[in-house]
């Protein structure tokens, strides 16, 4: 058997061939039956899903003898150069941009592009990883790109169309690729697994489909690899869980029912056979939280693997459709929700071991919260439960389903009048008694004066006999503001006249007179214009006060005010 790699065997050699990409193939086989070929192409695409594969099926198209044609003849020279196994064409340029994505590799491009081709219709570029051409690189291409010669054409395929210029996009015919379906992925992959006489049983596919993520590139190099390790029984599910690191089927059943049956004894004993058998938890995380995705569409759609909802083998469906049936749906969507929150916690996780075993418990333990997801996921294991084995046991009688007897509520019973007293006669309105006091202005009519110690007088009428009604206090002393006229008696009445105040005195003034600076004394006593009464002192000094500053002054001397208006 040849030793080349098994996708490069079963590489397709047109576009019928192509699976899963009928969106860009069938435009494209439409484009040369009308003979409407662009000079330049952008495909994009994942990685592995057929972008530089559609590039040699198209260059193999336009470079036929009895092109260009959708349906390369295959016999012909240039159909045999571009064949799988064949030499190449060198007409046929393919160049990797990851390494001659420079200006000089650009510059280089330009000039051999304008010769013609040497034995085809067409000079044909395919230019891999476009996205890795500097900026640079792309301005270099950018004219010829923009205006090629009638034999020069242009393939540019890569992984990031957003990093490839707008002005070089904006000049192609831009094809999208995308990942090709788990169906067909599956199927193709049967076919291949026939074509090689291998045996695989029916579980070992979903697994590489799973691996693969849709690239047909990883899927086939992942089948390759289990095909290499098969032995006689072929390629089994322990080996294809045991080399691709899932986790096995029988532990994921087991977590399922600890978790339906509320059972902590055996969801913490599988985690125990996780970590004892070598297994990533983060992988078995991320695989029960795909099982528990499988059962809530089981939950759901009752006929999920007849539409392709689950891709999984028979026996495997029936017995997640059990465990889906033991569940209540918010239970399952409600374990799923902590299970992908434990998932996002566990990235970068010292203790992948304990986080597991906090996500077992918090599954199994919905008491723990008090939200609405917890409630309802508590409520659906109590339905299943069904009703406590007192409730159970208890007879059923008819005065148990004898509705009970509305009680009308009765008024409660009058109270006895209270004995009618007779109030003492008022006193005549107008005769009040002699020795009253005058009534004050304001008061209530009939109210004691204010410290005379009488009782207020009773109320005659029907209220005699009742609760005695507390009465609001008289008004107190009237402080009403006093005229203007008793303010100013006030202010004249000797208690509140001001005491006489003392006269300021005047602060001495320092006179300039010569070099010298002068203080006038206080109490010396000199003719008006005369400089006798200025004394010599040091500057800062102070000269001495006298006591008797508001006597009369002597005769033959001048009083202070008359000094100062000298000065």
């Amino acid at each position: 058997m040849s030793s080349l790699a098994l996708y490069r065997r079963y590489r397709p050699e047109s576009f019928a061939e192509v699976i899963g990409q009928e969106h860009v193939t069938d435009p494209l086989q439409q484009a040369l039956r009308n003979n409407r070929v662009n000079h330049a192409y952008l495909f994009s695409g994942p990685r592995g899903c057929g972008k530089t594969t559609s590039a040699r099926i198209l260059a193999r198209c336009l470079n036929c003898e009895q092109g260009p044609t959708p349906d390369p003849c295959g016999t012909c020279q240039s159909c045999r150069d571009l064949a799988r196994n064949g030499p190449g064409s060198i007409d046929v340029i393919e160049i990797d941009a990851a390494s001659h994505g420079g200006v000089d590799d650009a510059r280089d491009l330009r000039e051999k592009a304008f010769f013609g081709p040497a034995s085809s219709r067409y000079k044909i570029y395919i230019i891999d990883e476009a996205h890795m051409v500097t900026s640079a690189g792309f301005n270099a291409l950018l004219k010829v790109v923009e205006e090629p010669p009638e034999h020069l054409k242009f393939i540019f395929a890569t992984t990031e169309p957003e990093k490839v210029i707008g002005t070089i996009r904006s000049r192609t015919h831009h094809y999208p690729f995308r990942l090709v379906p788990p169906g067909t992925l599956r199927e193709y992959l049967a076919e291949v697994c026939g074509k090689e006489g291998s045996r695989v049983e029916d579980g070992v596919l979903p697994l590489v489909v799973r691996a693969g993520a849709g690239s047909v590139r990883d899927s086939m190099s992942v089948m390759d690899q289990l095909l290499a390790g098969a032995g006689e029984d072929g390629v089994t599910y322990a080996m294809a869980t045991a080399l691709l690191g899932y986790t096995d089927g029988s532990l994921l059943d087991s977590v399922v029912d600890a978790f339906a049956a509320g059972d902590g004894a055996a969801a913490f004993e599988v985690v125990d056979r996780v970590v004892e058998g070598g297994n990533d938890p983060r992988r078995f995380v991320a695989d029960l939280l795909e099982r528990l995705r499988d059962l809530v569409i089981l939950a759901a759609v009752p006929d999920a693997a007849e539409k392709g909802l689950i891709d999984a083998p028979a026996d495997l469906v029936e017995r997640m459709q059990a465990q889906a049936s033991v569940f209540g749906a918010a239970e399952l969507s409600r374990a799923a929700d902590l299970v992908n929150e434990g998932l996002t916690e566990m990235r970068g996780a010292t203790s992948p071991r304990l986080q597991l075993e906090l996500i077992c418990a918090r599954v199994l333990l919905p008491a723990a919260y008090d939200d609405e997801r917890s409630t309802l996921a508590r409520l659906e294991r109590l339905e299943r439960s069904g009703p406590p084995a007192q409730a159970a046991a208890a007879p059923l009688t008819p005065q148990a389903y004898a509705p009970a007897q509305p009680q009308v509520p009765q008024a409660p019973p009058a109270p006895a009048p209270a004995p009618q007293q007779s109030a003492p006669p008022a006193p005549a309105p107008d005769a009040p008694p002699a020795d009253a006091a005058p009534a004050r202005p304001g008061a209530w009519p009939g109210s004691a004066p204010p410290g005379s110690g009488a009782p207020a007088p009773a109320r005659a009428g029907p209220a005699a006999g009742r609760r005695p009604v507390p009465v609001a206090a008289p008004p107190g002393p009237d402080r009403s503001r006093p005229s203007r006229r008793a303010r100013a008696a006030r202010r004249g009445s000797p208690s509140r006249r001001r005491p006489p105040q003392r006269p300021r005195r005047a602060r001495s003034t320092p006179v300039p007179c010569g070099r010298t600076s002068w203080r006038r004394s206080r109490t010396a006593a000199a003719s008006p214009g005369s400089c006798s009464a200025r004394t010599p002192t040091s500057p800062g000094s102070t000269a001495p006060r006298s006591s008797s500053a508001s006597s009369t002054p002597e005769p033959g001397t001048t009083s202070r005010a008359a000094a100062a208006r000298t000065y």
